[in-house]
């Protein structure tokens, strides 16, 4: 892979880029939010890993701008902001998910094959569903719903994601809540429940069909 890693703390930086490269990775490394985005602008990356603390844009600043312009690149947050609110904020404005430190490398390494896999399928996805109605194009990360485009937050955008691109399966609270949230969430499940009604209501209630003891799919 070709990773941008964006970190000021050169003693997590150094090491960090000595293991991905040993694994075969390509690293480029920037030590602030300005270069980083700038480097992000100029160069074709796989992946991102970018700290939230760092010095002229934040993390999360990056990660916003980033979004508005459209840029598919998976996000992955090395952050020692551990707080509920931060883990949330990071993921709802589009980051794929959220690591904090210190961290394991195994773990980091699996993180950024999952997003990566994810992504990939993602760019080749274009999906009806809703018998026709709906159309998600997730390489756009655009929703069709009767011709007309609708407007998702970067979670409800994810969740429909996550439900359209294995129609027919069901997914648990907790299946959705990990992969959607992220394995770091520490919220109640039952925020999924919330989602799937947000969902519901920009496009029709039986979208997505719910069952005791089974939980979520798109049919």
């Amino acid at each position: 892979m070709r990773l941008l890693l964006i970190e000021d703390d050169l003693r997590i930086a150094r090491p960090t880029m000595r293991a991905l490269s040993d694994v075969g990775h390509e690293v480029r490394l920037e030590t602030d939010g300005v270069s980083g985005l700038a480097a992000a602008h100029t160069g074709s990356y796989d992946a991102l890993l970018l700290d939230v603390m760092l010095p002229g844009l934040d993390g999360f600043e990056v990660t916003k701008r980033l979004r508005e312009e459209g840029a598919q690149t998976p996000i992955v947050f090395l952050t020692a902001r551990s707080a509920l609110e931060d883990r949330v904020n990071g993921l709802d404005i589009g980051g794929d998910a959220y690591l904090v430190k210190p961290f394991e490398l195994p773990e980091l390494f699996a993180m950024l094959r999952a997003v990566v896999r994810r992504s990939e399928v993602a760019r080749s996805a274009r999906v009806d569903f809703g018998d026709g109605a709906g159309l998600l194009d997730a390489r756009q990360r655009q929703v069709w719903w009767r011709g007309q485009p609708v407007g998702f937050t970067a979670r409800e955008y994810a969740l429909l994601e996550t439900l359209v691109l294995s129609r027919g399966r069901w997914f648990t609270r907790e299946e959705l809540l990990s992969r959607v949230w992220g394995p770091d969430f520490g919220g109640a499940a039952r925020v999924v429940d919330v989602y799937v009604s947000y969902v519901r209501r920009k496009l029709s209630a039986e979208v997505l069909l719910s069952s005791r003891g089974l939980g979520y799919r798109v049919p």
